[in-house]
């Protein structure tokens, strides 16, 4: 089946960097919208950054200039590249694939909802 699988979290102080890695069990990445999310305790799920139809990538406002979502399709997988963290990206990050719904945004059409969801991968960032 169908099973995104997460990596490359852990613990870092403010101002570090994270590479997210996930990795497509079942399915190939060239052929499919994905994206991140995450959660934190407390809070709903927000996306964080998702692939915009266009090919460019559509990120929440808290982390534009920070992260950067890219996809090598070579090793069948999507990354997530943070950057200067901040103690409000600790969260738990996941991976979605397969688009249910599209919507379109400040002149942008991208996925909004999506299939099937790793299990997460968790980032903390100290102060």
């Amino acid at each position: 089946g169908v099973q995104p699988v997460e990596s490359g979290g852990g613990s870092v102080q403010t101002g570090g960097s994270l590479r997210l890695s996930c990795v497509a069990s079942g399915y190939t990445v060239s052929r499919y919208s994905m994206g991140w999310f995450r959660q934190a305790p407390g809070k709903e799920r927000e996306g964080v950054a998702t692939e915009a139809d266009d090919g460019s990538g559509r990120y929440a406002d808290s982390v534009k200039g920070r992260f950067t979502i890219s996809k090598d399709n070579a090793k069948n997988t999507l990354y997530l590249q943070m950057n200067d963290l901040k103690p409000d990206d600790t969260a738990m990050y996941y991976c979605a694939t397969h688009c249910r719904y599209r919507k379109y945004d400040g002149g942008m059409r991208f996925c909004s909802d999506f299939r099937y969801w790793g299990q997460g991968t968790q980032v903390t960032v100290s102060s």
